[in-house]
């Protein structure tokens, strides 16, 4: 049986995207990374993908006259190795409905941060200056709105009174690199659903079915 294709767009390290190979080599992910896209042509990421066999583009924006046209060629790239899920793993680029329309509810993206409280850029940052006790991870589906997509899964991590950004940030990335295979298990699976703006869960509706039978 062929494992379905999994499309990864990053900009940066690609710890995520590791995260995604460990789990896909240990078994715990039954599924194949077919390509990571890129719009920075010197992304560390790029190399984890190469070292792993796997295929590699880069998009660069200042390439296209409009978002629009830079969302197409990514989009195309996508199609061309026929994924069925996109993760966004420290994609530091802005989706358009367009884009997003390609790919209903079948786009990912893993924010440090546990959402609604602080999307957008410098999570770790807010969190610190809001004064909050706990901050976290979360993976939730893409929409047009930044950051407000259905939430698949999150991580509570406590923020300490001697917090940096960058001791909190670590502390947030070891959930990432944890719940972010379990959420794109999550969605392989199926049998999930969307309502109103909740990722219901497959097993929580037959365990609700069971409940009342």
């Amino acid at each position: 049986m062929i494992r379905p294709a999994i499309g990864v767009l990053v900009s940066g390290r690609g710890s995520n995207l590791q995260a995604l190979f460990d789990a896909i080599e240990s078994g715990v992910l039954d599924a194949r990374i077919a390509v990571v896209v890129s719009d920075q042509p010197s992304a560390p990421a790029l190399a984890r993908a190469t070292a792993a066999g796997v295929a590699t583009a880069v998009v660069e924006r200042r390439a296209f006259a409009s978002r629009d046209a830079f969302d197409r060629a990514i989009a195309g790239i996508l199609r061309q190795h026929e994924v069925v899920l996109v993760c966004l793993a420290g994609f530091m680029r802005l989706l358009g409905a367009g884009f997003v329309a390609e790919f209903p509810n079948a786009i990912l993206n893993i924010h440090p941060s546990l959402l609604p409280s602080f999307p957008g850029l410098d999570a770790q940052r807010q969190a610190l200056e809001h004064g909050v006790r706990v901050s976290g991870a979360t993976v939730h589906i893409v929409t047009a709105e930044l950051d407000a997509g259905p939430i698949v899964a999150q991580a509570a991590v406590p923020v300490l009174d001697e917090d940096t950004v960058e001791t909190l940030a670590a502390r947030i990335l070891v959930e990432e690199h944890r719940i972010y295979p379990a959420a794109v298990r999550a969605w392989l699976a199926g049998g999930w659903r969307i309502e109103g703006r909740r990722f219901v869960h497959a097993t929580t509706a037959d365990e609700m079915a069971s409940s009342r039978s």
